[in-house]
């Protein structure tokens, strides 16, 4: 008979995850002066990882470098194990830069997730460098009614997890700590790096890896 014996353990990654997320500092790690930002994104293609990374200038936020790596996916998609899918090809494109960003925006969760540590907070523990999940949709926690600004809190069981940011189109955006920074300091660049529906360094990176999949694609 074949062997059946799974080759992970979900309950095992979860027990990583809350692990990890004894790491996190939700404390500003930032240069005085913010120079460069970061953004990752993953597309794929059959069983590829397509992952990019762009590195643009805070103030003007203009592109001044993309990265592209590839890996063959190890891992299944599993809601809310998504960082062990994403992790090796977005860390071998990372590799690639030869300008490192000051912070990176991941496109995915921080802290907001059931076991505190989604992919935002993941790479930045890994990396050792501030991160911040920038996340379409919830995954876990509550949102307060909108009071008069751009953002509400996102609460999980009465713990704020981070944020509902509505950007400039009327898009909700959710915000999170990853690592090495506070909420406040998150959503103040997130909605900094925001022009339309999602961040210049998410939207960009997401362009780069779809550009790539789209040449791997071609017979």
């Amino acid at each position: 008979m074949p062997n059946l014996k799974p080759v992970f353990s979900i309950e095992k990654a979860h027990k990583a995850q809350l692990q990890l997320s004894k790491f996190i500092v939700f404390e500003d790690r930032l240069p005085k002066n913010i120079h460069f930002v970061g953004g990752v994104d993953t597309a794929y293609f059959k069983d590829v990882a397509i992952s990019a990374s762009v590195v643009l200038e805070f103030n003007n936020l203009n592109l001044v470098e993309a990265q592209v790596a590839t890996r063959k996916v190890a891992f299944p998609y599993i809601p809310t194990l998504l960082s062990f899918r994403e992790l090796p090809s977005t860390l071998a494109c990372i590799k690639k830069l030869k300008i490192m960003p000051d912070i990176f925006l991941v496109d995915g969760q921080g802290i907001a997730h059931p076991y505190r540590c989604g992919f935002a907070s993941h790479l930045g523990v890994v990396l050792g460098k501030p991160t911040i999940g920038v996340a379409k949709s919830r995954l876990t926690g509550d949102i307060e009614p909108f009071p008069n600004r751009d953002f509400t809190y996102l609460k999980d069981n009465n713990e704020v997890v981070g944020a509902a940011l509505r950007t400039p189109t009327g898009k909700t955006l959710y915000v999170s700590v990853g690592h090495m920074i506070s909420l406040e300091t998150a959503i103040k660049i997130v909605r900094h790096c925001t022009r339309g529906s999602i961040p210049e360094p998410i939207r960009l990176a997401h362009k780069r890896a779809t550009t790539e999949r789209r040449k791997i694609s071609k017979p």
